[in-house]
Formats: C-alpha cells, structure tokens, sequence
C-alpha cells in the first residue's frame, strides 16, 4: 500500500527510479481501482469497441475523464522512473509508437530487474517533493 501512495506524491517526480514492486503494484491498484470504479458508477458503458473512453456530458462522465486524465500523467512518470531503475532513458516509452513490437519490448523493459546508476542515484522513497 506504501508503494500506492508514493505512486500519487510522487507523481511529477522524473529524477528518480521506481523498483519493479513499486512499478506494479499500483498498476495493478489502479486497473482494479479503475475497473470497480467504472462498473459501479456506469462509466463502463462509455468505452468504445477499441477500449476507448467516450465522454458524453454528464458529472460522472467528467469525473471519470479527469480521474483517467491523472492516472494517466502519474503512469508516464512512474513508467520513466522504472526505465530509469533499469538504467534507461525515459525516451524508451517512444518504443511504444511501434504497432505491437513496440509494446511488446517495452513490456519487456518494465520487468527488467533493477541496474544501478550514476544518473539516477536516488528511489522515489528517497527524493523529496
């Protein structure tokens, strides 16, 4: 649970590096969060065929977009700083503009074990907001 709540402070912190553990557990937190939260309150019915978010005009709709919104900004980061635990640039999330093996070996990064670094020294734990 410590490493969901390090997830949202720390979510516009670049600098730093996130371990695998801290990477996936509020990824995981978060498709569940997600899911439960768009069954119980309707959204569900608003993703598209493609599994894209439809907004109509409605308060639950614009909750939803917003909460979607920021846990999108707070998994760029988290996703930088674990390519960042594993020694790489957070350019590597550009891989992902490849149709499929782009995915398929930024996958592959994020379960990378953990590389030490001289240029990203410190954990998230360890770097003040």
């Amino acid at each position: 649970m410590n490493s969901y709540r390090e997830y949202w402070r720390k979510m516009f912190v670049f600098n730093a590096t996130a371990t695998r553990k801290q990477y996936w557990s509020a990824v995981i937190i978060n498709y569940i969060v997600i899911g439960l939260y768009a069954f119980l309150s309707g959204q569900w019915r608003n993703f598209d065929d493609y599994g894209r978010f439809q907004m109509n005009l409605s308060i639950g709709s614009l909750i939803f977009g917003l909460l979607l919104l920021l846990v999108w900004i707070a998994n760029f980061t988290i996703r930088a700083r674990r390519l960042h635990d594993t020694d790489r640039s957070n350019w590597w999330i550009l891989i992902t503009i490849l149709p499929l093996i782009g995915s398929i070996w930024f996958f592959i990064l994020l379960i990378l074990p953990s590389r030490p670094s001289r240029r990203w020294p410190l954990n998230q734990t360890e770097v003040e907001n």
